[in-house]
């Protein structure tokens, strides 16, 4: 089959038929839409021998005796669906149904037989495999191929090609069609191999020496030349060269081989002795590595062995001491249950001096409540309002809230020493001009930026409020450490009066005190203490029943305090 379809590009290399030389001689063609013919056939029969006779060439073909053109008259103004149709009538009549069969010499039958390809120009068949009939098909190189093909207006197949196939004739084309852009000769046939596409242009084998029979025909009528002497002696002293070579190449290989036997001893100790340097090199670097794994070892050994002594002294000095404590353990708790009555009396008696000092803290700073006016107190007499800033309090006098904040400044200075109860801010009393240091906040350099006034005139408002948060922070602190839980931070006065209320609550008798109290806590007993108190209360007695106020000497008390 072919392997593309007839078109424009493949005109040039078609057949000249007579009528296309004809037409190609003419010096004018008169084009007509007429269906009535051109010429007439003699004058066109004498043209064509009038041409002939100008050129000395080989006779031609003559041409039919009735040349007509196509008639387009009929069909020009035909519509488009009676034009389709008759295209495909054209169409139809040009397809055919399309099969082959493979022939080998000496078999009846043949070989294979393909399928039909129904309406195709040019029908591809599938593949197909051989091996299946063995060598003495696959082997051979010549086989028929005939292709059979029937048209619509048939009754049966025809023979259309009988091809004597040589495949050493078969000519390579290419993996693909896509590459190959010759024309191919009308009914070729391509063979689609497992290595690309073939095609025979022809049926004789290209290697097969098409005029070597010929001419051996012409030679054996005449006398064969032969060499000449000078060619024949050239040959002759050629082959003894050759000769001499070949007896040269085996004497050297037999010296070589005689020298290589007399020398394989030496050649052998040699060997020997490169493997057994290789074998000592190996040896020393294995040793050498050996060497310092061995260092590396016993530096290890003795890294552990100071370690497991250092851990023996250390086991055994913890031994040492776990005895040691262990006989201070029994000592210790028989001094246990003999302490614990001291320390109830301790705890006690300390309870008893708190009490007792708060009481006095209570009548040397009193604090007293404002009438009609709630959760208002006064100090001395000195008032301070709940908010001490003038913001809030424009009212109140600064000099007066100076002097208060100083005084509750001073109790809770105090109290801090008496309740043994260090405060996270500590301050410093001096009357209407005390302060408090801050030593917690990170944002302050200086050690004078961290002190703050608790008095506001002459200062910034807002590191006199900041003074007063820390003074309300501190007796919080004293607050929660004796279990009470404080309602407002901003009610400093009220906050101090229930702290000190809370300290003085209680019943029983106040010890007495005395000059040297500390030195009567360690070696007076309570005994002591309760007849002291029981005499400095009969004379108060005496005093009042004699008319008389007992008084006391409030800086006296304040020193001991």
């Amino acid at each position: 089959t072919r392997g593309k379809t007839i078109d424009d590009e493949s005109l040039p290399h078609a057949l000249k038929t007579p009528a296309k030389l004809l037409s190609q001689r003419e010096s004018k063609l008169e084009h007509s839409r007429s269906s009535s013919d051109l010429r007439s056939p003699a004058k066109a029969n004498g043209l064509a021998e009038a041409d002939d006779s100008k050129y000395d060439a080989p006779a031609r073909p003559k041409p039919p005796s009735k040349l007509r053109r196509r008639s387009t008259l009929n069909w020009a103004n035909a519509p488009p669906r009676v034009r389709q149709t008759k295209l495909e009538d054209v169409s139809r009549e040009r397809m055919a149904d399309t099969w082959f069969s493979l022939h080998c010499s000496g078999m009846d039958e043949p070989i294979y037989v393909s399928e039909v390809i129904d309406k195709a120009m040019n029908p591809s068949f599938r593949f197909f495999d051989l091996n299946v009939y063995g060598p003495v098909v696959t082997r051979l190189a010549e086989l028929t191929v005939k292709h059979w093909a029937k048209t619509e207006n048939m009754d049966q197949y025809v023979l259309l090609v009988e091809l004597q196939l040589s495949l050493r004739s078969l000519q390579f084309i290419g993996k693909s069609l896509e590459s190959f852009h010759h024309p191919l000769p009308q009914n070729c046939i391509l063979f689609h191999l497992s290595d690309g596409i073939y095609t025979s242009f022809t049926d004789l084998p290209l290697d097969e020496p098409v005029l070597a029979a010929s001419k051996t025909l012409k030679q054996s009528h005449g006398l064969q030349p032969t060499a000449s002497f000078d060619a024949l002696m050239r040959l002759s002293n050629l082959d003894n060269c050759i000769q001499d070579a070949l007896s040269t190449r085996e004497k050297l290989a037999s010296q070589i081989g005689h020298l290589l036997e007399e020398q394989k001893q030496s050649s052998d100790t040699i060997n020997s002795s490169s493997q057994a340097e290789q074998s000592l090199a190996s040896t020393n670097r294995s040793l050498t590595t050996c060497r310092k794994q061995l260092t590396a070892a016993q530096t290890r050994r003795t890294e552990l062995q100071a370690s497991l002594k250092a851990r023996r002294d250390a086991i055994a000095s913890g031994d040492t001491a776990q005895q040691r404590a262990q006989r201070s353990l029994a000592s210790a708790q028989t001094n246990l249950s003999s302490r614990r009555p001291l320390l109830r009396t301790t705890k006690s008696s300390i309870s008893g001096q708190v009490h007792r000092i708060c009481e006095d803290l209570l009548r040397i700073f009193p604090i007293e409540p404002i009438d009609h006016k709630p959760l208002s107190f006064t100090i001395r007499g000195l008032h301070l309002p709940n908010a001490a800033s003038p913001s809030i309090s424009p009212n109140t006098d600064p000099a007066v809230t100076a002097a208060a904040l100083g005084i509750v400044a001073h109790v809770t200075h105090l109290l801090s020493f008496y309740l043994s109860a260090s405060l996270p801010y500590p301050s410093t009393p001096h009357g209407s001009t005390s302060t408090i240091f801050d030593p917690i906040s990170t944002n302050m350099q200086s050690h004078a930026a961290r002190i703050f006034p608790l008095y506001e005139k002459g200062v910034a408002t807002y590191r006199f409020e900041y003074g007063v948060f820390l003074l309300n922070s501190d007796i919080e602190l004293l607050m929660s450490r004796q279990g009470s839980r404080m309602v407002d931070q901003r009610h400093t006065l009220p906050n101090l009066k229930y702290l000190l209320t809370v300290l003085t609550a209680g019943k029983g008798e106040l010890p007495v005190r005395k000059k040297g109290g500390a030195k009567v806590l360690e070696n007076g007993s309570i005994d002591e203490q309760r007849r002291a108190s029981e005499q400095r209360q009969e004379a108060e007695k005496s005093l009042l029943m004699n008319g008389k106020q007992p008084c006391r000497d409030t800086n006296r008390v304040v020193d001991e305090t």
